[in-house]
């Protein structure tokens, strides 16, 4: 099991929100049914199916969606080199502890059972 982390950018943040699959979302947003993280870490090919990509912004741990696949996308941008993708089934979660950004990707290095709910995960 690798459950990866990454971060999204402040200045991303609302965007990434109007994506759509995330917590509490079930619902078909004009026919998209898997979303992609793209990165050029190598940890993305340590994700397997099953696996959590937790998502950091603005300093707090906001949530995981469950990670059905890593795929090499087709690309003209040779930063892009993985994507990470997930469907619906994302959970708004938090730990009591604050998170810096950062750039790429990190395996998680809490456990699980610190997780707690999130439920005002959209608020920076």
């Amino acid at each position: 099991m690798a459950d990866l982390v990454g971060t999204c950018p402040k200045d991303f943040w609302e965007d990434w929100l109007r994506e759509g699959g995330l917590p509490e979302s079930m619902v078909d947003l004009g026919g998209w049914t898997e979303w992609s993280w793209y990165t050029n870490h190598s940890l993305a090919t340590h994700a397997k199916p099953g696996d959590r990509f937790y998502v950091v912004a603005h300093g707090k741990l906001r949530g995981y969606a469950p990670v059905v696949k890593v795929e090499v996308p087709p690309s003209d941008n040779p930063s892009v080199k993985y994507a990470i993708i997930r469907r619906y089934g994302a959970v708004a979660c938090t730990i009591d502890k604050s998170i810096p950004g950062f750039r790429g990707l990190r395996i998680r290095w809490w456990k699980r059972e610190d997780e707690k709910p999130f439920p005002d995960w959209k608020t920076p």
